[in-house]
């Protein structure tokens, strides 16, 4: 039987529930009763939309460096080169997002590890198949990293203070397991996080408050519907980066991270004379020229025109999946 779509029921499932998703056994039933329709609806729209490409799953997005190690990491490829360097660089599970973009450092992707050692590793592995040196850029201090996507043009809540981070703590056995099975997302069935107490080798009930006391800690950025903002219409997806001052980057990154539309705010490394940027933001919007005003509009109200700046537009993506931490 074909699922009648519901645009309503659609955008809700997709805007509403990216976080404050019910972390309780039969969460697809809880959110059928705030939906006002069955639980068998609820998850047939859910196994459509990831179908569509519209979502790539339903789970958690693990906070930065919080546990396992990871970095954006970008190339410099000849053109004429781009397609099978990319390939080559996707090939590797440690990639979970890899974008063409404007520059001439062209090819950018993020690397997530179980540790440094094994992230240090998949670099150098990485650098030696594709054949060009790459350019680490590890987080260094985070001024707005929400993870989620208002679809309606909302606008987001207050980021959080900025914080630098320490080395994350070892995972335990039985959290390593479960990281392997949440990173895939919920199982769409009436009693998900069951079926992943079956597959970790304990109890429903230690997996939902292990999950709820990674969210409380931190861990665990947001959990819920994970959404794929290219096929969602916002194709316009802008990396803006500064050079500023040491001593004026948390002040500026903290303003900058509570502006409307930026959807991550963070401090990397410079790595000179390569690149001499350490201030990093993300808007996404349905059209260039849209994001370029508000750029424009962003710097000039934050007075930022004196500080060296450049807008890396995503051309062409490659790779986008869920990060692997084990």
């Amino acid at each position: 039987m074909e699922l009648t779509l519901d645009p309503a029921l659609e955008f809700r499932l997709l805007n509403d529930f990216q976080r404050d998703f019910p972390l309780c056994p039969a969460p697809f039933a809880e959110l059928a009763a705030r939906l006002g329709v069955a639980e068998n609806v609820v998850i047939r729209r859910l196994e459509a939309l990831r179908h569509e490409g519209k979502i790539s799953r339903v789970g958690p997005v693990f906070a930065p460096k919080r546990i396992g190690a990871s970095t954006l990491a970008a190339m410099a490829v000849p053109p004429e080169k781009l397609e099978a360097v990319a390939q080559t660089v996707n090939r590797f599970p440690e990639v979970n997002h890899n974008y063409e973009r404007e520059h001439r450092y062209n090819l950018w992707f993020v690397v997530t590890a179980g540790s440094e050692g094994r992230l240090a590793a998949a670099l150098g592995a990485i650098e030696r198949a594709a054949g060009y040196p790459v350019l680490r850029l590890p987080l260094e201090q985070e001024f707005h990293i929400d993870l989620g996507f208002c679809l309606n043009g909302g606008e987001k809540k207050p980021a959080p203070a900025a914080r630098a981070f320490t080395p994350p703590r070892p995972l335990e056995e039985l959290e390593r397991r479960l990281v392997m099975a949440l990173q895939e997302g919920l199982p769409f069935f009436i009693r998900p996080f069951q079926a992943l107490a079956q597959r970790v080798g304990c109890d429903e009930v230690e997996v939902l408050e292990r999950v709820r006391r990674w969210c409380d800690e931190g861990i665990i950025k947001r959990f819920g519907v994970v959404v794929r903002h290219h096929e969602l219409g916002f194709r316009a997806n802008a990396m803006l980066v500064h050079d500023i001052p040491d001593d004026a980057v948390e002040r500026i990154g903290n303003a900058l991270a509570q502006a409307e539309g930026v959807t991550l705010c963070y401090r990397r490394p410079r790595v000179l004379p390569d690149w001499p940027y350490n201030l990093f933001c993300m808007l996404h919007g349905q059209a260039r020229a849209d994001v370029e005003a508000r750029i424009a509009a962003l710097r000039e109200t934050l007075g930022l025109g004196a500080y060296a700046h450049e807008i890396l537009f995503s051309l062409t993506r490659f790779k986008q999946t869920g990060a692997r931490y084990a």
